[in-house]
């Protein structure tokens, strides 16, 4: 069984609504699988959450430019381990206008070659990982995150990140994503005293 064999139904792009087939096309270009679309089309509603009033307003959308935004998803897909969405998240990284060296410098845990606002908004991003259960804001973050945004705008990629961070766990506990082999949420590493 893979990762991404959901007990869901997936809907065929055929049997979608005219509206999600270039979702559907879009993601299975860049990840080779469009389960998430494929499911997510038996609640359109819950599609159009995600889809538009997420990403299109809020992601590629608002006040923060997208280079800061595609580094913090890519911060956080890396440290989540989520194969699916490094697939799609390394490439808008890249249009974002980081190098490879960076993508690469950044997976095996090094910032050197970064600006100081690309170095805050990657500690910001540590700091709303799901792996982090001590995540905080401390007075030297937001100073260092003022020093480059508004408050507006850190409130702004901080909610990008917390919606991005719940979709990946929701997605990791549906199986509608592929895991990293160092994915801290693959199923043979749940255990049942933790809760």
């Amino acid at each position: 069984m893979s990762q991404t064999d959901t007990l869901f139904t997936h809907m065929h792009r055929k049997d979608m609504p005219a509206q999600w087939q270039p979702a559907w096309d879009m993601l299975n270009k860049l990840t080779g699988d469009a389960t998430f679309v494929e499911v997510y089309a038996q609640a359109p509603e819950l599609l159009e959450f995600v889809m538009q009033q997420f990403y299109a307003k809020i992601f590629f959308g608002g006040q923060v430019a997208q280079r800061y935004k595609q580094l913090a998803r890519l911060s956080l897909s890396l440290a989540h381990g989520c194969r699916t969405c490094n697939k799609q998240n390394i490439p808008g990284a890249l249009e974002a206008g980081f190098t490879s060296e960076q993508i690469d410098a950044l997976r095996a845990g090094e910032t050197t070659g970064f600006t100081a606002a690309d170095h805050a908004v990657i500690d910001y991003a540590h700091q709303v990982a799901l792996t982090n259960m001590d995540g905080r804001m401390t007075a030297e973050l937001f100073g260092r995150l003022r020093a480059h945004f508004s408050e507006a705008q850190i409130l702004e990629l901080g909610t990008a990140m917390a919606v991005i961070s719940g979709m990946a766990k929701l997605s990791f506990v549906l199986d509608l994503v592929e895991r990293e082999a160092y994915c801290p949420f693959a199923q043979e590493t749940v255990r049942s005293d933790c809760f």
